[in-house]
Parts: structure tokens; C-alpha cells; sequence
């Protein structure tokens, strides 16, 4: 792969992004891969196996290399608009498209608002909290971690987030009232460094959390030839945690099942937290999904 890393200014943010093109090309569509809040470098060991079609990574505005104005103007809808504007400025498209976590529910708003840019979507553990039978509880634990980071910094919300994140049943009051975590069993620091600059923690929990994918929509595409779009789950990832019922709840509302993928909720990268995980393995499987 050759890279090449281009700029972009949008209404409100200049966007970074990275054209991966391989030595051969295979006649496959290009593969836009995201996340959000993960940046293009958290793929860059899925890139690496991906040997015959150009790739499109690129870093959600107000992380890494790409900048915001308006920290407060961030929602679901922005990141949209986002990758419509890379997408036109590629020129390649439409593309194949991974999104995962949050860049799963990003990349379903854009192949909502956008159709033509998306030939098929596999959104990979999304967290659309909207879709779950819990979902007024989840807001609120959501909106308390927000709460949290303002008031108290980044290890304090932090230590919250990884509890919800690992909680594998369906919340309840009895979650709210829990007592706070402590930071450190997580290895978090307590201290508050009064910083404010994380997407996540920030504006992210304040705003994905809300949108609702316009169900109607999805499924009405999905009869007449649109954009194809697959929910998935990681096979190591817990069933009953958030992002894995996201996905499922998904899949169930527009009629089908999730695909299941080697690894867990970031199984395409292998880490020193995730050593199980298989790069190579993930993009076989991805691009037996993707059938171009």
C-alpha cells in the first residue's frame, strides 16, 4: 500500500484523511473504514492486510490530526455530513463501507442521508442505544458520564464509561444508584488534570446516544436496492453487552440476523489488551460479507 494523507475544510472543521492505494487492484469497490471516536491509525493493522483495493481512513473531526471550532456542535448528523464531504472529495466512490462503534452509527446516518455514496455498510457493534429496551436508563447513565467529565474530569467519567461498557445485562435503576467507581481499579488516574478536550467523554455520550436511525427508511432501501446494510457482532464480544444488543436490535428491526465476525468489539486490531484478536482473519471475513 501507498498513502497518501489529504486535508479538507468543512463548515466548522478541517478533516484529515488517508487514500491507501494497493499495488494491484483487485476490480472491488474502495473500502471507506471509521470509527468515532477512534482515529484512521486504530485500523491501520486492517489496512495492512488488505492487499487489492484502495482503502479511506480518516480521523472524526476534533481528533488527531482533524480540528473543530464548535466542540459543542458535534452530533451524529456533523460526522454525516463529514463523510459525505471526504467521500466527494475521494471521488472513488460508492464505497464499501466498515463502521465500528460509534463510526457504526455515523456511517448509518450517512448511508441514510446519502445513499449513493454507500454500496454496502457493515456497521460492526454500534451502540444505537435508541433501539434498546432499555434505552431511557442507558441515556441516563450516558448522560451521567458527561455530567461526570465536566465536573470531575477525564479518570472519574472514564472508570463510569469502562462500568457500562462491561455491564452484560439489561440496566436498571439499581445501575444508577450504584456507588462510583474508583478510577483506579481501572488504572485510571483520580486526579482531575482539568482537561476537557475528550470527544467522547465530551460531546459524543451527549449526542449518539439520542439519534434514532430512521427505521422505515433502512428497511424500505433494503427491499428496493439501496445501500446494503449489515449489523455485526464480534464472536469473543459478550452478547448482553451495550454495543453487541445494539447491533442485534438492529439486524432484528430490519428483518435479518447479525454477522458474526472473528474477535471481539475491536477485532480487527490486535493489542496488548485483545492478543486474541486477528487482523487477517477479520478481513477474510469482511471481505467474504462485503461479496464484490
Amino acid at each position: 500500500m501507498t498513502t497518501e494523507s489529504r486535508s479538507l475544510d468543512v463548515p466548522g472543521a478541517v478533516l484529515t484523511y488517508d487514500i491507501h492505494l494497493p499495488e494491484r487492484d483487485g476490480g472491488c469497490p474502495p473500502l471507506f473504514v471509521l470509527g468515532n471516536p477512534m482515529e484512521a491509525d486504530g485500523f491501520a493493522q486492517l489496512v495492512a492486510e488488505v492487499g487489492d483495493r484502495a482503502v479511506v481512513t480518516y480521523d472524526p473531526r476534533g481528533t488527531a490530526r482533524s480540528t473543530f471550532e464548535d466542540a459543542a456542535g458535534v452530533g451524529v448528523e456533523d460526522h454525516a455530513a463529514d463523510l459525505h464531504a471526504v467521500a466527494r472529495a475521494v471521488d472513488r466512490g460508492p464505497f464499501d463501507v466498515l463502521g465500528s462503534s460509534g463510526g457504526g452509527v455515523t456511517a448509518l446516518a450517512w448511508a441514510v442521508a446519502h445513499p449513493e455514496d454507500v454500496r454496502c455498510l457493515v456497521s460492526h457493534e454500534p451502540p444505537l442505544t435508541s433501539l434498546l429496551e432499555d434505552r431511557d436508563v442507558a441515556v441516563r447513565a450516558q448522560a451521567d458520564i458527561v455530567a461526570t467529565y465536566d465536573a470531575s474530569g477525564f479518570g472519574p467519567a472514564m472508570a463510569k464509561f469502562l462500568r457500562l461498557i462491561f455491564q452484560t445485562e439489561p440496566l436498571t435503576e439499581e445501575f444508577l444508584a450504584q456507588p462510583d467507581p474508583d478510577p483506579a481499579q481501572f488504572g485510571l488516574p483520580a486526579e482531575d488534570d482539568g482537561r476537557r478536550d475528550d470527544l467522547m467523554l465530551g460531546r459524543s455520550l451527549a449526542t449518539m446516544p439520542l439519534w434514532e436511525p430512521p427505521l422505515d427508511v433502512l428497511r424500505e432501501r433494503r427491499s428496493d436496492g439501496g445501500p446494503r446494510v449489515l449489523p455485526a457482532v464480534g464472536a469473543a464480544s459478550p452478547p448482553g453487552a451495550l454495543a453487541t444488543r445494539g447491533a442485534t436490535a438492529l439486524a432484528e428491526a430490519l428483518g435479518t440476523r447479525p454477522v458474526v465476525f472473528p474477535g471481539d468489539h475491536g477485532g480487527f486490531a490486535r493489542t496488548e489488551w485483545n492478543p486474541d484478536n486477528d487482523p487477517a482473519a477479520f478481513w477474510a471475513r469482511l471481505r467474504e460479507v462485503l461479496a464484490c
